[in-house]
């Protein structure tokens, strides 16, 4: 049996998630609509450079994210400078992929903690 859009009834904790996330803007691109090319705002990629999340994992398995790239989605016209720690805004994140390892984040804002 498959069920059909369960997908619509999981729930990701954004805010909780990058709570713990140190992150570092590492470059930035517009953001347009794929089938219309209608400019949308701003793609920021970010690159995590500190995890303070507890995984949870088999005893004497160390999980961490750091390194791992983002691209967060905003809908408005931003710079962010390059090596800046950030702070994403209202952040909404969707779990994807095969293997449910990918996020798909859009924000409200970026914010630049340190440049």
């Amino acid at each position: 049996m498959a069920l059909k859009k369960l997908s619509q009834f999981e729930h990701f904790d954004a805010e909780g998630f990058f709570e713990k996330l140190n992150l570092g803007a590492v470059g930035q691109n517009e953001w347009k609509d794929f089938e219309t090319g209608e400019h949308k705002g701003t793609k920021v990629e970010v690159v995590i450079i500190g995890d303070k999340h507890d995984y949870k994992a088999a005893s004497g398995v160390m999980i961490s994210n750091i390194y791992e790239k983002l691209t967060v989605k905003v809908s408005k016209d931003i710079t962010v400078p390059m090596n800046s720690h950030v702070r994403l805004i209202n952040p909404i994140a969707t779990v994807y992929g095969q293997y449910r390892n990918q996020l798909s984040v859009t924000a409200d804002d970026i914010e630049v903690i340190k440049k």
